[in-house]
């Protein structure tokens, strides 16, 4: 565990914060200055006006994602506004830059008024190849995400609610393989309907789980037919037919825990009336909802996964966001759609059954082998190989869902600079 006194000089040394802008052309010379402003400048300005797509190899615009987050909903911090959220927004430049070389702006909008934050956003545009939206509260993430998507041609996606769904959802893909269940059959109960919950429940049933084998419960309990506190919300839309009404009546019988709430919320007690061999993601951050010893003292024989990186199978949105967002950028796609993401999901899945893990990665994580089975059940955030078949399966989902503006001739090539880029960042 680090201190607060060592985090606070981590972002204090040197130049404060954790990113900056450098140039990407000499600027040394009167030429040079020439070259980079007047009036040299003026010809690529000529080019964009003629065909606006000219962008794109004129400018940074295609390599380059706007991180935006109006401060609601920070990390487990809560509603600290948007100031107070610069760190993440800042560090989640840092993730994407050091896992796919996308560069990054962050923005902090100080507002709580959704129809503003929308303005906002999409007068923009011009400015990036994409949008990644964070730490925005629910319900309002919901609205300002579809709207968003509505108005722009550029990806927007809200990480929060996809980028835990993509990457739990590879585990549960292998988690059920493993354990021999079959997901379709497969009794799932959530805990948590905010953002990461409702996204996650339904990229799981676009996975397989049938949606009347889905309970969802927030603070008050599950979601069930007839609640008419959930009337004309998101939640109206998982209810279910129940005589359960508390979250541990739910996990009676249950094959799997999809935990995305408060830690400490389950008991042993509860979790034992599940079905034997269970799958239990407890992701809530930094605690999980039950611990990996208690969880593991009840059914010695489950699969665990939290958010933590001290434990087996961490949940990392870090495995999703920059390689979706490569793969969408450099096909130029307009969206990041259900195609993207369920093609991001599968690869995370593939990837980790591939064996040959890199000797880099052992040592990154002091292990000496990882192999498929219950301790890994999803790829290290720090293989290489999460790079290059990630992007390549999302460019491929846009390209093939209609979405790609500018669609990749050749695959092969495309894969070897995914390799070659892969092998500069990590070397």
């Amino acid at each position: 565990m680090i201190s607060k006194e060592e985090a606070l000089l981590y972002h204090k040394n040197g130049r404060h914060g954790k990113i900056e802008v450098i140039s990407s052309k000499p600027c040394k010379t009167q030429k040079d200055l020439s070259l980079a402003y007047t009036p040299g400048v003026a010809e690529p300005c000529r080019e964009i006006y003629r065909d606006p797509k000219l962008a794109n190899i004129y400018t940074a615009r295609q390599n380059l994602v706007a991180v935006i987050t109006n401060g609601t909903a920070v990390l487990g911090l809560g509603d600290i506004g948007a100031l107070a959220g610069k760190p993440v927004m800042e560090g989640k430049g840092i993730l994407f830059k050091r896992f796919a070389d996308i560069d990054v702006f962050d923005i902090e909008l100080d507002t709580r008024d959704k129809d503003k934050f929308i303005d906002a956003v999409a007068l923009m545009e011009p400015t990036f190849g994409g949008i990644n939206l964070e730490d925005i509260s629910a319900p309002d993430c919901f609205y300002i995400e579809t709207e968003l998507k509505k108005r722009m041609k550029i990806p927007v996606f809200h990480d929060d609610q996809h980028g835990t769904a993509i990457i739990s959802g590879a585990a549960l893909l292998n988690a059920a393989e493993i354990l021999g269940k079959d997901i379709s059959k497969m009794k799932v109960v959530f805990s948590g309907t905010g953002a990461a919950g409702v996204s996650c429940a339904k990229h799981y049933i676009a996975l397989g789980v049938k949606k009347e084998n889905l309970f969802m419960c927030d603070r008050k309990g599950v979601i069930y037919d007839g609640r008419e506190d959930i009337l004309g919300t998101p939640k109206e839309e998982f209810a279910v037919k129940t005589n359960a009404r508390t979250l541990a009546e739910a996990l009676v019988g249950a094959d799997c825990f999809a935990g995305l709430s408060s830690g400490g919320i389950v008991s042993k007690e509860m979790l034992s009336k599940m079905n034997t061999n269970p799958i239990i993601f407890a992701m809530a951050n930094p605690d999980p909802e039950i611990t990996y010893e208690d969880a593991k003292s009840v059914f010695p024989d489950c699969i665990m996964a939290t958010g933590r990186s001290d434990y087996p199978n961490q949940v990392n949105n870090v495995l999703g966001f920059p390689f979706i967002f490569r793969g969408a950028l450099d096909v130029c796609a307009k969206d990041i759609n259900e195609e993207m993401k369920l093609a991001a999901t599968l690869a995370l899945a593939k990837l980790t059954k591939k064996g040959d893990i890199p000797q880099s990665v052992l040592e990154a994580y002091n292990v000496e082998k990882l192999e498929f089975g219950k301790d890994y059940i999803i790829p290290k955030p720090l293989d290489p190989r999460v790079l290059v078949d990630v992007s390549l399966a999302v460019a491929k989902a846009a390209v093939k869902s209609g979405v790609a503006e500018e669609p990749k001739a050749d695959w092969a090539k495309y894969e070897a600079e995914l390799v070659e880029l892969a092998e500069r960042i990590n070397n």
